[in-house]
């Protein structure tokens, strides 16, 4: 079983994968200041239960802030009470993605120790120069479990020398009109890195604007998932 959960709301663009975020696209429809980062009335979904006294949330994963970013600092003063109801919910798995690891350290909790073992941390890399620097300090975290999203993925990355440890990679384009093309090529080669290492490998979805065989197609909005997951090109080595 799946679930979302958004404790609070609200980012700030820190990155080059930033520029067409959906969040701030969405936003700016609604005339939402997406720089303005505020609790939720979800805030603690995890441990609320229903009149019958049974948890709303079953077991399962818990998408964690995919509407912001765990570790931004604006939301410091919070972020220890969610983990102490991550703590509480061993039940659950709460899987998170971040553009700011290098914060990681100041934003744990006194019990973290080598990690939690239901707390999944998903790195977020677009080029080379962030996988670089990002990943470098990622490697040295204690983390029990550890992914790395490369979407939207910019350029042509060599990871390979970060994937010790970590249990999955994704990929994924950009989704814009005016978004910045994926080619293939770059998807097959993180691909081939992986699978030289035994780690899982995922094509989360193609871009609008998409390379193969040097030839550019735009693709809908709705059809990137669908695309992606005909490439067939998945890896899957453990369970």
């Amino acid at each position: 079983m799946l679930a979302m959960w958004n404790p609070w709301r609200g980012c700030k663009r820190i990155s080059e994968g930033c520029k067409y975020c959906y969040i701030h696209k969405g936003d700016f429809k609604r005339n939402i200041n997406t720089s303005d980062v505020v609790k939720t009335k979800d805030f603690y979904k995890p441990i609320e239960k229903y009149k019958n006294g049974s948890l709303k949330i079953k077991s399962g994963i818990v998408y964690t802030c995919f509407s912001t970013d765990f570790l931004i600092k604006e939301a410091d003063e919070w972020r220890e009470e969610c983990f102490k109801m991550m703590n509480e919910r061993s039940d659950l798995t709460f899987l998170f993605l971040t553009k700011r690891i290098e914060r990681f350290l100041s934003c744990i909790p006194n019990d973290w120790g080598e990690g939690y073992d239901n707390v999944v941390v998903c790195c977020t890399v677009e080029n080379q120069r962030n996988a670089d620097l990002k990943l470098s300090v990622f490697d040295r975290l204690p983390i029990k479990h550890k992914c790395i999203t490369a979407q939207p993925l910019l350029e042509r990355i060599n990871i390979e020398k970060y994937l010790n440890g970590i249990e999955l990679v994704v990929v994924g384009g950009e989704s814009d009109k005016n978004g910045r093309p994926l080619n293939f090529d770059w998807v097959l080669d993180i691909r081939e890195q992986c699978k030289r290492q035994n780690v899982d490998f995922e094509f989360r979805q193609c871009a609008t604007h998409f390379i193969k065989d040097n030839r550019l197609y735009t693709i809908q909005t709705k059809d990137l998932a669908k695309q992606a997951k005909l490439a067939g090109i998945d890896l899957k080595f453990h369970k």
